[in-house]
Order: C-alpha cells, then sequence, then structure tokens
C-alpha cells in the first residue's frame, strides 16, 4: 500500500493518507479539513478492526497531539515503534518508514508539550 503524508497543524505529526481505497478510512479528510472530531470517530472505528495499523495509530496520534492529549498521542507513537515498519511516501518523493514518522512525532511532542 503506498502512502502520502501531509502536515499537521500546529507542527505535530503528519497524519498518513493512503492513495487508494483508504483515505475515508484513515480519517485523512477530516484531518485535513480540520475536523478533528469526526477523524477521531473515524479513526476508533477503523481500529476495532485493524488496531495494529500504523497508518490509523499515526493518525490518530496527530489527533490526539493537536488536541492536547500528549500522553494518548506517545501511546500510539510508541505502539506504532513496536510493529513491524512499514515505508510510507512522501510528498517530496522520499520514502520513510513509519518508525522515523512515529519517531518524529514523538520528537515534536516532546518540544511541544516541554515548553507548556
Amino acid at each position: 500500500m503506498s502512502l502520502a503524508l501531509i502536515v499537521a497543524a500546529a507542527g505535530m505529526a503528519a497524519p498518513a493518507i493512503a492513495q487508494d481505497r483508504w483515505p475515508q478510512r484513515t480519517g485523512y479528510h477530516e484531518i485535513a479539513a480540520g475536523k478533528l472530531v469526526a477523524a477521531e470517530r473515524t479513526l476508533l472505528q477503523e481500529r476495532r478492526t485493524s488496531p495494529d495499523s500504523p497508518e490509523l495509530m499515526l493518525n490518530l496520534a496527530a489527533v490526539y497531539a493537536q488536541t492536547g492529549r500528549a500522553s494518548e498521542a506517545r501511546s500510539l507513537y510508541a505502539a506504532v515503534l513496536q510493529e513491524k515498519p512499514i515505508a510510507m511516501d512522501m510528498p517530496s518523493g522520499a520514502v520513510i518508514s513509519s518508525h522515523r514518522v512515529a519517531e518524529t512525532g514523538l520528537r515534536q511532542l516532546n518540544r511541544t508539550f516541554a515548553s507548556r
């Protein structure tokens, strides 16, 4: 499955979007539109059937980070790091592993919430 990332608001981790049939299921459209409550609802529903999906975990972590729930976001980033890494195609054309995205999200969380 090929993935692309968009930069989330407030410099938080970038949510993942699949370019095939997954966009609706990954909360991508809702996150991009700033509809974080709808995105969270979609992501929680999809995680019932795919709880270990890095795409879903990364997007839910981005929602949690953007809504001030740093500990929940950290838990999801840590869970992604426990899964097998998957390749994620970036808009720049670079391919980055889900682990690197999770590590970047953790660093951004630490910077953002350490200054509060």
